[in-house]
């Protein structure tokens, strides 16, 4: 067999310092043309859905409302369609656990004892040239059970468990609307997307196979079901590529978008031979409500974002929705995220909020979820106590169909139902921890312990959202002040000041503080709403 043609992707060049040393193991001619391939195939596609994404935007902000689609109603109607039956290494998904690609996450998801491990190039991984490389020369090493993690600060040694005890990997490729600008072809940069998509698949199907699993997916910030039909015709012409049997891929999709909460069982059916499941995304589902409602007025302005819990009722009515239209399409309907760290060093604390995580997850089993998230390893015998209860010996709970649910259109947008009301507390805390994000964020760091809860790039976006919403809707909080341009810059500065003496001169010179600050400003007040915080940031990326 001849060697491939060299790929017509450029490599744009790295500091050597943050060039992974086995770059060539993951950017093989072979791989990047295949790469290429898909960009020539799909860009022009995910540009023109990028596109309607827009259009469809500026017409929410003419009619303040959302229905579900009337030139799709055949597809809701018709009883008869279900998605591919699930493979058996992702039947069982009682417990998922989520977290970036460094090597040693990788190892510790793996380990966990969860069903499931999600591997994050998405929210959780910022996305520079080290951890997009990195990432997947990992999961290569993990497959080939080459892979090991000895920590330098403590000397504690991590490797894997047997085979057979490992989670089965979930990846998370990047949003449609970010680019790759390591990857380029004809002086345009390649789809994220198609970039994480591309290499993983390509170095792994086979392999997967051969290890009694598959190249499985979660599919991030899908907005309508034409997203998914694209992601659909991506599988199919990657698996004639690479001589594997269609259907042999599959996808849970989240459901994070407010736009997708409409379009759930369309979203499944244009994915039925490839679809696992959905899931229920809380953060980036209450941004995408203030993004795509921003001009509807009062009635759209959201509460502090820990205000607003899963049982609010426009939160239940989604997550009610989700769970009746996978099971009636013979999917698995994925929980949210239970966020909490453990803390060692304060037992009280600890029970406190292990409690909370208790009544969350086994509220979602009650509701009929077939599974859920956590963000740290120590919750894993939580969410697998509240699932073993419900479920017992079965691996999901698909024959609850949950016919006794009846969501309305307006149910899902019905922001005023909850009598919470913005707080001065909030905007402190969403300048906290926007302002703490962002700056791991610069930092390359995507999953970031803040507060006592593990943040991802969702959490900065709900947080500058919200302040940019109360601002531009002439919020009065609790104490009397109003929400202006003015009071947040006064707000961020006294924060700023705070960490400062918090981590000391040397820490904050050297980190990404200042910059940070001034990203959150500017996209948490220009007039113009940014669509999303990662493009500029982005830019200020090392």
């Amino acid at each position: 067999m001849s060697a491939p043609a060299p790929s017509p992707l450029a490599i744009a060049e790295v500091d050597p310092a943050h060039t992974p040393e086995r770059q060539g193991e993951v950017l093989t001619d072979a791989a990047l043309a295949f790469v290429a391939e898909l960009h020539r195939r799909f860009t022009p596609r995910r540009d023109e859905l990028l596109a309607r994404r827009a259009e469809r935007r500026a017409e929410i902000a003419r009619t303040s409302t959302l229905d579900f689609l009337p030139e799709t109603a055949q597809i809701r109607a018709d009883d008869s369609w279900k998605v591919a039956g699930a493979p058996a290494a992702l039947n069982d998904r009682r417990v998922e656990i989520t977290g970036p690609t460094d090597r040693k996450m990788t190892i510790n998801a793996l380990n966990s004892g969860a069903k499931v491990w999600l591997a994050d190039f998405e929210d959780a991984s910022a996305p520079t040239w080290e951890n997009v490389v990195s990432g997947q020369l990992n999961l290569i090493d993990a497959y080939e059970r080459r892979i090991d993690f000895t920590d330098a600060a403590s000397g504690k040694s991590y490797a894997l468990k047997d085979a057979g005890e490992l989670a089965t990997v979930v990846m998370r490729p990047r949003g449609w609307h970010l680019d790759e600008r390591h990857l380029q072809f004809e002086g345009r940069p390649v789809p994220g997307a198609l970039v994480d998509f591309g290499l993983y698949f390509f170095h792994n199907a086979q392999r997967l196979l051969d290890l009694g699993k598959g190249p499985y997916f979660y599919l991030p910030k899908t907005e309508s079901y034409l997203e998914a039909r694209l992601w659909n015709e991506i599988f199919v012409f990657a698996q004639d590529h690479v001589g594997i049997p269609q259907g042999t891929v599959r996808a849970t999709v989240l459901i994070e978008t407010i736009t997708a909460a409409y379009e759930m069982e369309e979203i499944l059916y244009e994915l039925r031979d490839h679809a696992s499941g959905l899931n229920a995304g809380r953060w980036d589902y209450l941004f995408s409500i203030v993004k795509n409602f921003r001009d509807g007025g009062a009635k759209f302005v959201l509460p502090d974002r820990n205000a607003v819990t899963m049982t609010a009722p426009f939160m239940r009515a989604y997550t009610e929705l989700l769970v009746r239209t996978c099971h009636k399409r013979g999917a698995h309907a994925i929980g949210g995220m239970a966020a909490f760290i453990p803390n060692r060093r304060d037992p009280e604390a600890n029970e406190r909020a292990l409690a909370k995580v208790k009544n969350d997850k086994d509220r979602e089993a009650g509701d009929g979820f077939d599974g859920s998230w956590v963000a740290h390893p120590d919750l894993v015998p939580v969410a697998r106590a509240s699932f073993d209860a419900v479920l017992g010996d079965k691996p999901h709970q698909k024959d609850r169909l949950r016919e006794d649910v009846d969501v309305r259109a307006a149910d899902l947008i019905a922001i005023d139902s909850l009598d919470a009301k913005p707080t001065y507390q909030g905007l402190i805390d969403a300048v906290q921890v926007g302002t703490r994000y962002i700056e791991a964020w610069l930092r390359g760091l995507g999953a970031v312990a803040i507060f006592g809860l593990m943040e991802d790039a969702a959490t900065a976006e709900i947080s500058r959202s919200q302040i940019w919403q109360w601002v531009d809707a002439g919020v009065v909080f609790e104490n009397g002040e109003k929400a202006t341009a003015e009071l947040v810059r006064a707000v961020a500065a006294e924060q700023l000041a705070a960490i400062r003496a918090e981590v000391g001169e040397d820490a904050f010179t050297s980190g990404k503080w200042q910059q940070a600050h001034d990203l959150l400003l500017r996209v948490a007040l220009d007039e113009n709403y940014t669509e999303f915080l990662t493009l500029p940031a982005y830019e200020l990326l090392g």
